[in-house]
């Protein structure tokens, strides 16, 4: 996403089960890569918390609304999230617009994957 552009955000908030790390990230790896080819989506990032390094946070950037409510509605959706379900024990999501992106100087807009 660049300055100029807007769109849509969402933020999901997900705590592993015990021992479950690798295997999330493994699972969100899988689904993210599907995801990636769904009309409307920029793209997906999954971070780990510094302090707790069950807590992950992913991040999905979205063209508009109507992509990410279309994508929520999907049958592709249940399929390629239900293995990160049974990885976890709780999670949180929001969606959010995005205003305005400031990228920092000499730093790459998009870190590599």
């Amino acid at each position: 996403m660049t300055a100029g552009d807007a769109g849509i955000r969402t933020m999901l908030r997900m705590r592993t089960r015990e021992g479950c790390e690798e295997a999330f990230e493994a699972a969100w790896r899988r689904a993210a890569a599907e995801i990636s080819h769904v009309p409307g989506n920029l793209r997906q990032e999954l971070v780990r918390d510094a302090d707790d390094p069950r807590t992950f946070v992913i991040t999905s950037d979205w063209t508009d609304r109507a992509a990410v409510d279309a994508f929520g509605r999907s049958s592709a959706r249940e399929t390629l999230t239900e293995a990160l379900r049974d990885l976890r024990e709780d999670a949180a999501r929001n969606t959010y617009e995005v205003l305005a992106v400031v990228p920092g100087a000499g730093r790459p807009e998009e870190a590599p994957a």
